[in-house]
């Protein structure tokens, strides 16, 4: 007989979904809970079966994404692929039998909220943003337990847990190069198009530069793109020292090195800046439901702890004497990074574990 699982987390598609899962695998481990008892459940599209599995954690994948926005002919795919995932979740639920279920939003979440519904198992949902995706709302519908992230957060009976971050960046020592300076610019898992012709931009024009060094992550699906650009742009006698990459397997190890970063507002992110105290310019992704990149950069610019500046300004001769001026100011950079981790909750794991663990003891 399969052993018993503890806990199910479920959910995914990108890395603000399933980092804060990884971090609460790590602490249950932590705890007492085997790995083999720790079980994660995700998408097919999403990096999630490549980092968990990294993480040393067993995953299954769900078929399927979510339904498009209106009507198309990819809907109708899309709706068998989900009755098959709601199927597969009801399998697994039941050869598991774990004593929780735990969803972090995404496509893979919601199935397993349900699964775990109909076969009576405790239900806790962690939100990582101000506001609350379709997964956990019903999930909280359903039954579960909510924790969020932020206060304020319109999920009816919620604990405030913060976000989890993983160990890497819970014991993250910072030691920024000074010569050059790193300036890393990324888009989350999935790149961003701003950031990318941003970062090409500066290329261009800090070309003859010996005291920047500039680190662009573009994205799986921008790599092809943004590497034809480059070539474009590159000239025999270029100076800059640049890397382009398609993902960065060891952000952590990217954030202990760098002076100051250029990136997108999810929730995720914010709470990996925070704990590691990393200074940042926020580009928040414009049209994200309520905005809420938006109030996630809003809050940290509040605090002293980035530099906000809106999509359509995220340009290269934008970005170049901002950051060139943070650069010339270690003791403002500095401030900002006292800020930054000034925000952080670094207890935010053992919060939720502590949830976690009190509805599978129910």
């Amino acid at each position: 007989m399969t052993e018993r699982v503890f806990a199910l987390l479920a959910g995914g598609g990108t890395g603000g979904h399933t980092y804060p899962a990884i971090a609460l695998g790590q602490t249950l481990v932590q705890r007492g809970h085997p790995a083999s008892t720790v079980r994660f459940v995700g998408g097919r599209r999403g990096p999630e079966g490549r980092v968990v599995a990294e993480a040393g954690f067993g995953i299954d994948l769900l078929p399927g994404r979510g339904l498009q926005r209106r009507l198309t002919v990819e809907n109708v795919a899309v709706v068998g692929a989900t009755l098959l995932a709601f199927a597969r979740a009801i399998a697994l639920v039941r050869r598991y039998r774990p004593r929780v279920v735990v969803g972090f939003g995404g496509y893979a979440s919601l199935p397993c909220l349900v699964a775990a519904w109909l076969l009576r198992v405790p239900r806790v949902v962690h939100e990582q943003d101000a506001a609350p995706g379709l997964a956990n709302r019903i999930g909280v519908r359903l039954g579960a337990q909510p924790a969020v992230s932020l206060p304020g957060t319109p999920l009816p009976g919620a604990t405030l847990t913060g976000n989890p971050v993983r160990r890497e960046f819970r014991d993250l020592h910072r030691e920024p190069e000074r010569d050059p300076a790193t300036v890393a610019m990324f888009g989350g898992a999935l790149g961003a198009g701003t950031v990318n012709a941003a970062a090409l931009g500066l290329y261009d024009r800090w070309r003859d530069r010996t005291d920047i060094a500039l680190h662009h992550v573009t994205g799986p699906r921008n790599l092809e793109e943004c590497a034809h650009r480059l070539e474009e742009l590159r000239k025999p006698d270029d100076a800059l020292r640049y890397s382009q990459v398609p993902y960065e397997e060891h952000m952590d190890q990217l954030f202990a090195r760098t002076s100051i970063a250029v990136c997108r507002a999810g929730a995720g992110t914010i709470a990996e800046l925070t704990a590691a105290g990393l200074p940042a310019v926020l580009v928040p992704l414009p049209g994200a439901p309520s905005d809420h990149q938006m109030r996630n950069a809003r809050t940290l610019e509040a605090a002293g702890a980035v530099v906000v500046v809106p999509d359509p300004e995220c340009r290269a001769e934008t970005l170049d004497p901002l950051l060139s001026s943070l650069l010339a100011d270690p003791v403002r950079l500095n401030q900002m990074s006292a800020s930054s981790r000034a925000l952080a909750r670094p207890n935010a794991a053992d919060a939720l574990a502590d949830l976690v663990e009190g509805r599978a003891a129910q």
